[in-house]
């Protein structure tokens, strides 16, 4: 009987592989690894960002420019509202002021949310066609909300300059730069919850509208949190709200001259960097699930 081939004849050398060092496409990686792969894509998430805004009102006609006058005919719709026709400004100082950062401040993370709630849905064919931390997506869209809200901030506070009563330029103003950067990273955290949520059950993305549109009430956006001094368990809820931290910070800032108190400071801080770090790992979790088929 002839030899059995093991295709050195032929000039075929066969060659062992190590299996151990292989890994399966998708697979969710170490949850210390991840972190390191997502810093890993810091310049596609800027760029990426960047990109994002630069195109988003593209097809408009007056383009970015909607990014300013959604808060301001919203803002003037409040006003006509809460502020001539049911009178909810009596007992605040500075009413415009008071809502001009209620609503420019509130919108920033309405968007947030609501666009990192429908991140995975969003780009399920780069999902399906890529291998990345599917957490890139999450922070490209915080990321595009701050590049956006710039000069919506900065429009924010010449509309208080512009307004009576005309207020002082102090240093505190500067507090508005971390009660935003708070601001951010809870917008991130709340994504990422729901993102998991919204990939699995799409139904949740309607529900999210609606929401936020009751949140909005209970952060006091448009009439001062003393209307609830006659249900004080309520006013505690809202008081524990972070949004309401927000613009309670950069109201006493920018409006009243004061510096916020250390426990709005807290609050806003523990419901920020909580949510970050229970979102990315409830959002961790999931990760070899986004883009497949159920």
């Amino acid at each position: 009987m002839p030899a059995p081939d093991d295709g050195r004849s032929s000039g075929v050398v066969p060659t062992s592989v190590d299996v151990r060092t292989l890994i399966r496409v998708g697979e969710r990686p170490p949850f210390r690894e991840y972190l390191v792969a997502l810093w890993n894509y810091r310049h596609f998430v800027f760029f990426d960002a960047k990109a994002s805004v630069q195109s988003g009102n593209s097809k408009d006609r007056l383009g970015s420019i909607w990014l300013i006058l959604n808060p301001v005919l919203n803002g003037l719709t409040f006003y006509l509202i809460f502020g001539v026709l049911l009178q909810v400004n009596r007992g605040v100082e500075n009413f415009i002021g008071y809502l001009i950062i209620g609503v420019f401040l509130f919108q920033m993370s309405t968007r947030a949310i609501s666009t990192g709630a429908r991140a995975v849905p969003s780009n399920l064919k780069v999902i399906q066609a890529f291998n990345f931390p599917r957490a890139t997506l999450l922070l490209s869209v915080n990321v595009r909300e701050v590049l956006a809200s710039i000069p919506v901030v900065i429009t924010m506070l010449v509309l208080i300059l512009l307004f009576e009563p005309v207020e002082d330029i102090t240093w505190l103003w500067l507090l508005v730069v971390p009660a935003l950067l708070l601001q951010t990273v809870f917008n991130l955290g709340v994504g990422l919850i729901l993102a998991r949520v919204v990939s699995r059950v799409n139904d949740v993305a309607n529900v999210i509208s609606f929401a936020m549109r009751i949140w909005m009430y209970a952060s006091c956006v448009m009439f001062p949190i003393t209307l609830f001094d006659p249900y004080p368990a309520v006013r505690t809820v809202i008081e524990l709200n972070p949004l309401y931290q927000v613009l309670t910070i950069v109201r006493e800032s920018v409006l009243y001259g004061e510096v916020p108190a250390w426990e709005s400071w807290s609050i806003l801080a523990v419901w920020a960097f909580g949510a970050v770090a229970i979102g990315m790992i409830y959002f961790w979790f999931a990760e070899e699930t986004y883009g497949r088929d159920e």
